[in-house]
């Protein structure tokens, strides 16, 4: 194999099997940072990008944006990182770096954004995921890891934590708030414990009973079933925010909203392949709700989240499968079995 080229779980179209492959890595300068590929999480995201589900795919794609490993080489520009060093990466693996966006410490924000996976860099090479042996980027979009954290703990903050942290710390979840977390699930259990971190209270609220005991060893202290209309009855204008963790095509918004305080934050980090309908455009002005949405989040938000999850020991649920049994575990993935990340390592 050339040292520029790499093996990977590659999709060649849709609706066709993930195949190990060898293809090239982008071309190598003077901001590159090249890993061995130790850890990958999946992530929703990689499931819809290998369906097309979000939109057309540049295939062949090998998906994986929850990635660490170990610095093998890096350019001449670089001086963050030397050989040997753990290093993570995200969801985003490039950007302008010149626009207002960027020099604002928003690049997720950045009109020539380059993702992880399924993007193109300026030169068109095509980017890959880590659902592989090696990685290179750039090396702004990389990441020290915490020396109190493993690489497979890690792996799933760099797509799965920032999603969730990001937007509570954005809009001013702290001690005093109550938080109310739909969907437990990937996203879902970073987003309790973030917010009960940053001293909220803290409530599941999910479409069963079946994750009670988790949640609350989470850090709930309260659990809703959105059947239950007698439980949302009582729990009316309780939330300063609600975070919607799980797909909101098939929400019912009047008795979500109503669970919301006047001027309260409804956040979506779920985001389906459709677009969301029914929503109460009355009640929302009624309560002067806020309702958002997020996108990953910046590299200096990273780097905080980071430092923030080691201070409050911040650790995710995760289950490991070997990276060679990848189809196997995203199979596992798509029916729902992961408590609550699924984790690939490379085997050493």
């Amino acid at each position: 194999m050339s040292q520029d080229t790499f093996h990977g779980w590659s999709v060649a179209a849709k609706d066709k099997p993930m195949q190990w492959t060898e293809l090239p890595l982008k071309a190598f300068d003077a901001d590159s940072v090249e890993l061995k590929v130790t850890h990958c999480g999946i992530c929703g995201s990689d499931i819809h990008t290998m369906d097309s589900g979000w939109g057309p795919t540049d295939y062949p794609c090998v998906t994986g944006h929850e990635i660490t490993g170990v610095v093998t080489r890096v350019g001449d520009n670089v001086k963050r990182f030397k050989v040997g060093d753990r290093v993570g990466v995200g969801a985003q693996s490039g950007s302008c770096l010149e626009c207002e966006y960027c020099k604002s410490n928003q690049e997720q924000l950045c009109s020539k954004m380059v993702g992880t996976y399924n993007g193109r860099w300026p030169n068109n090479d095509q980017s890959f995921g880590g659902y592989a042996d090696k990685w290179r980027g750039h090396q702004h979009f990389c990441f020290k890891i915490p020396d109190g954290m493993t690489n497979e703990i890690a792996a799933t903050c760099f797509c799965a934590g920032i999603t969730t942290y990001a937007p509570l710390k954005r809009h001013g979840v702290k001690p005093g708030c109550r938080v109310g977390v739909k969907g437990l699930g990937g996203l879902g259990h970073f987003a309790v414990m973030w917010a009960k971190a940053m001293g909220a209270e803290v409530t599941a609220l999910s479409t069963s009973d079946r994750k009670r005991d988790d949640a609350k060893e989470l850090g709930c202290s309260d659990y809703v079933v959105l059947t239950d209309k007698e439980g949302l009855a009582q729990r009316q204008r309780t939330f300063d925010h609600i975070i919607d963790c799980a797909y909101a095509e098939h929400n019912d918004w009047p008795a979500l909203f109503s669970l919301m305080k006047p001027n309260g934050t409804y956040i979506v980090v779920g985001v389906p392949e459709t677009p969301l309908n029914g929503i109460p455009a009355m009640l929302i002005a009624a309560r002067q709700l806020t309702f958002v949405g997020s996108l990953i989040g910046s590299p200096a938000a990273i780097e905080e989240m980071l430092e923030f999850a080691e201070k409050h020991n911040v650790r995710p649920w995760i289950n490991k499968w070997k990276m060679s049994d990848a189809p196997a575990a995203v199979k596992a993935f798509r029916e729902g079995k992961p408590r609550y990340r699924i984790v690939l390592e490379n085997e050493q």
